[in-house]
Formats: structure tokens, C-alpha cells, sequence
């Protein structure tokens, strides 16, 4: 993966724990940045990056909501 292309995931990465932080403020922002990178984590080696952030906001989501919920 190309610097800039990196940048941007990581960008997009960190909008998808802001968005978490902020639906689910009952939940840790570290709780919610753990489960992020462990799903963000579950995409190394993929070829294709373009949609890994909104991937791994979906899954990282139902993770917050059910500790949300708990």
C-alpha cells in the first residue's frame, strides 16, 4: 500500500472511532479504539483496501452496541 493510500485508511480509521465515540457514549473511547483496531487488524495482507473502513465500522459497531447495551 502506497504512504498516501495508508494516510487515508487511517484517516477514514479514526473517523470510525470518532463516530462510535460519539453514538455510544457509554462506552470508553480506549474500549472503542481496542475494538476498532482489532477489526481494522482482521484486514492486513487484503489486497483490496477501499472499503476496509466501512468493513471494519460495521463489525467494530455491533461490538460497541452490545457493550453499550450491557
Amino acid at each position: 500500500m502506497q504512504e498516501r493510500e495508508k494516510k487515508t485508511e487511517e484517516r477514514a480509521i479514526n473517523e470510525v472511532v470518532d463516530r462510535l465515540a460519539e453514538k455510544y457514549p457509554g462506552v470508553e473511547r480506549p474500549t472503542i479504539e481496542k475494538i476498532v483496531t482489532e477489526e481494522h487488524l482482521e484486514f492486513n495482507g487484503k489486497p483490496v483496501r477501499d472499503f476496509v473502513p466501512v468493513l471494519v465500522e460495521k463489525s467494530a459497531k455491533k461490538r460497541v452496541k452490545a457493550l453499550a447495551k450491557a
